[in-house]
């Protein structure tokens, strides 16, 4: 068999959003130097798999992926692994998927081309490893664009790491602490997002609300979500994610009130209320002041969409805190919620903890909160019937007349959908009259 010395790509991201933009920032500085993508790992002589770290599920993922590449691995074709899997596990890939030639860490993810040239250079079959001291994620971002486009919208990352000390998560450990992007990079990439026709601009962080504080700013997300909506004029949606309990100020909020490009909805993700559950978890306790924050958003911002995320099956949480946890909800009534059962993982804070609570009590759990929340949202949909909404369209089927999109209620992946009948141009934000409401999704017709 003739071997492969192409100059050619094959790129897999899994994860996050987060580490979407990783990938799309590798491709790029691979394109810049001749470097070609392909959409069949065959055709490729570089396989690049972006992986994900963050839970077993996924560290699993990675390892099936790579597994499957490894298993049609063409002579003169090289794999890379990369991302958070390789910061702390990389061990575990090499013991797993024989054939990896490159290994290449999350916090340098710059480096790619220096790990395609190491794996070229290489004369034995250790795999090129390129992990230098970096004690955070780089800043050196080599001019790329720190953004992915996905249709009419795009994820900004406007920092990386994180400094907080959540006893179940990795993420720290995997990337380090929160390092920030000046504010003048992240308003150069949405300038050219939205000389690309951008709709949307979801920015993204492992703590959007803790922007800036490396850098000495206060209120840095409000300052830079100021300097955005003045610099990108032309970019109707502005999407906020992934902010943190107690630290959503009334100036955001104010902001969020005042500015119709910022989407009026926030994603904060809480993990538990019950106060011992959240002190094992080191997770802020007083569900008080979060109570006030979520009134507070109600009461000022127009129609304002809450989503959060929970925990369930934490070491510690007995029948009355996870009962805590259901009224919380049925008080609150968040408008889209997303659970996943509790993932022990080794080398955590948590990891003295344990994992006492059986899976199928987890499980058990998961499945009431989830039935709970159902109710809960096809209620706060059905209130949105007569109503007309704009829809940022992302795909339509012709055959059907039908056309898929998502209302400022809905991130993209996470959330729900609106089914409107009638074909309209992917990409563009149109007015669609609701006229029926399931537990997720809503449906409707065109305007216009």
């Amino acid at each position: 068999m003739t071997p492969v010395y192409e100059p050619t790509y094959h790129l897999i991201s899994l994860g996050c959003p987060k580490n979407l933009v990783d990938s799309e920032s590798m491709a790029e500085l691979l394109n810049r130097q001749g470097y070609q993508a392909v959409e069949v790992p065959d055709s490729a002589t570089y396989l690049i798999v972006n992986t994900c770290g963050f839970l077993k599920t996924a560290r699993e993922e990675a390892i099936a992926v790579l597994t499957d590449l490894a298993s049609e691995k063409k002579p003169g074709q090289k794999i890379i692994a990369a991302g958070c899997m390789t910061e702390l596990h990389r061990q575990d890939l090499l013991d797993s998927v024989p054939g990896i030639d490159g290994l290449l860490g999350t916090r340098r993810w710059m480096d790619i081309l220096e790990v395609i040239r190491g794996t070229e250079a290489k004369r034995s079959a250790i795999p090129f490893s390129h992990f230098p001291q970096a004690a955070s994620m780089g800043l050196d971002e080599k001019g790329t664009c720190r953004a992915a486009v996905q249709g009419g919208s795009a994820y900004l990352k406007i920092a990386d790491g994180c400094r907080r000390a959540c006893s179940y998560c990795l993420i720290p450990l995997i990337k380090g602490t929160l390092v920030s992007r000046p504010v003048e990079r992240v308003v150069e990439d949405a300038k050219a997002l939205q000389d690309a026709g951008i709709q949307e601009i979801i920015l993204i962080a492992q703590d959007t609300t803790d922007y800036g504080h490396d850098l000495g700013l206060k209120e840095g997300l409000t300052g830079l979500l100021e300097t955005l909506v003045k610099a990108v004029s032309d970019i109707p949606w502005i999407r906020l994610m992934y902010t943190f309990p107690g630290v959503i100020t009334e100036p955001l909020i104010q902001l969020m009130a005042s500015e119709q490009q910022i989407l009026p909805y926030i994603d904060i993700p809480l993990q538990h209320v019950d106060p011992r559950v959240l002190k094992a978890m080191r997770r802020p306790k007083d569900m008080d002041q979060v109570r006030q924050t979520l009134s507070r958003l109600r009461e000022v911002v127009d129609d304002v969409t809450l989503r959060t995320t929970f925990i369930v099956g934490y070491p510690n949480e007995d029948e009355k805190a996870f009962q805590n946890l259901l009224d919380f909800i049925r008080e609150v009534q968040f408008d889209h919620l997303g659970a996943f059962a509790y993932s022990f993982e080794p080398g955590a804070p948590a990891e003295p903890l344990g994992d006492p609570i059986h899976e199928e009590i987890k499980v058990e759990r998961l499945e009431n909160l989830m039935q709970v929340q159902a109710g809960i949202s096809l209620a706060r949909n059905q209130k949105f019937i007569g109503r007309t909404l704009d829809v940022l369209i992302e795909g339509v089927d012709e055959e059907n007349q039908i056309a898929i999109g998502r209302s400022y209620r809905d991130a993209p992946e996470i959330d729900g959908l609106v089914v409107v009948e009638g074909l309209a141009p992917v990409g563009e934000i149109v007015k669609v009259s609701i006229n029926s409401a399931m537990t997720h999704d809503l449906a409707g017709k065109l305007t216009e």
